[in-house]
């Protein structure tokens, strides 16, 4: 919607909602700071995360979780699905690492962003950017090397403690019965 300059509304911009549609995700660490400094920072987000996805229906499809940023392909029930997971998730996993790292003030960079997934080749091809993130980074030879990222679970079907709480899309589930096929 365009306003002339005299007639735009004060505040900041409502977020686009789009519920029952994938969405892809980012969060940054503020400034590109590292959100993850210990392996027990990465199990105390996923356990908020998946908390808090659990009670605001938010399927997540796909994850990354990088040193200073993640990232989620996901598809909300509800118009404040996203928005409520963040909030929730965030907070608490803030005062966990400001509490473990004995620091204050802000982790993450802003709001998150979420864009709109609309095309079936594009969300195939999203979920591949987000699991070789690692690869690309150069952290990790192949993706199955890296523990939080939803590759394992996706490409060789292992459901350990970092990926049985997620929800293939229907589009994945379409390239095959099983995970060879796929």
């Amino acid at each position: 919607m365009c306003f002339p300059r005299s007639a735009r509304p004060h505040g900041p911009t409502p977020s686009l909602r789009h519920p029952r549609q994938p969405q892809h995700i980012i969060q940054r660490g503020n400034n590109r700071q590292i959100i993850f400094a210990a392996e027990a920072d990465y199990r105390f987000f996923r356990d908020a995360l998946i908390d808090a996805a659990l009670k605001h229906r938010l399927r997540i499809h796909a994850y990354v979780w990088m040193t200073n940023h993640i990232h989620l392909l996901a598809t909300a029930e509800y118009d404040d699905s996203i928005g409520k997971v963040f909030q929730s998730a965030g907070r608490k996993y803030v005062q966990y690492f400001n509490h473990t790292h004995k620091r204050s003030g802000t982790l993450w960079e802003g709001r998150y962003r979420a864009t709109v997934v609309d095309s079936e080749h594009y969300l195939l091809t999203l979920m591949r950017y987000i699991e070789m993130n690692p690869v690309r980074a150069e952290m990790v030879a192949h993706p199955r090397d890296y523990l939080w990222s939803s590759y394992r679970s996706n490409a060789l079907d292992e459901t350990g403690e970092n990926a049985d709480w997620l929800t293939p899309h229907v589009e994945y589930d379409r390239l095959g019965g099983d995970t060879a096929e796929r």
